[in-house]
């Protein structure tokens, strides 16, 4: 009984820190559903992946999660894919951006970061509120990407973990 106490507040935690990083409830509640249904309509986390990138013969989807990612604008809600062949991250959310004709355009925000330009990846949290848990991704070109908001904080990591040791 104690053990399942232990991981329901661990999922409580994070969807109290991802919940934090959003707006307005109604509105995270809206994305959500929202996502949830274009999920189900192209068929799963698998052809929503090889809908979103370019998926290379024999490349596997290994895990999907929902975080947000530090961008100097703020946090932007979406999907993590961890793949055998990169780290990938889509926007749950159209941003709109000036085109160079000064029309508004709408698209997702896209990082992609292929498994061999990773260096490291590390974990972090906020030393006046340690539940706030961070991923930080470091690329061979010293780039570094960062995520945070998990449902599921230490599953990510350690799949993100396991995909780096692979290439050792």
């Amino acid at each position: 009984m104690n053990k399942l106490g232990k991981k329901a507040d661990k999922f409580a935690s994070g969807v109290r820190e991802h919940v934090r990083l959003g707006a307005k409830i109604t509105e995270i509640v809206k994305g959500k559903l929202s996502l949830g249904a274009r999920i189900l309509q192209v068929g799963g986390m698998n052809k929503v992946f090889k809908k979103l990138f370019n998926v290379e013969e024999g490349e596997r989807l290994l895990k999907t999660c929902q975080c947000y990612l530090s961008t100097t604008a703020g946090p932007i809600a979406g999907l993590l894919f961890i793949s055998t062949k990169k780290i990938a991250f889509c926007s749950e959310r159209s941003i709109k951006l000036s085109s160079p004709d000064g029309d508004l355009l709408r698209i997702h925000y896209k990082v992609l970061i292929p498994v061999e330009k990773l260096t490291r990846v590390n974990q972090s949290e906020n030393v006046t509120k340690p539940s706030e848990k961070y991923i930080e991704i470091v690329t061979v070109d010293h780039f570094d990407f960062w995520f945070m908001g998990f449902l599921n904080y230490h599953k990510a990591f350690n799949q993100l973990q396991h995909t780096i040791s692979q290439l050792r």
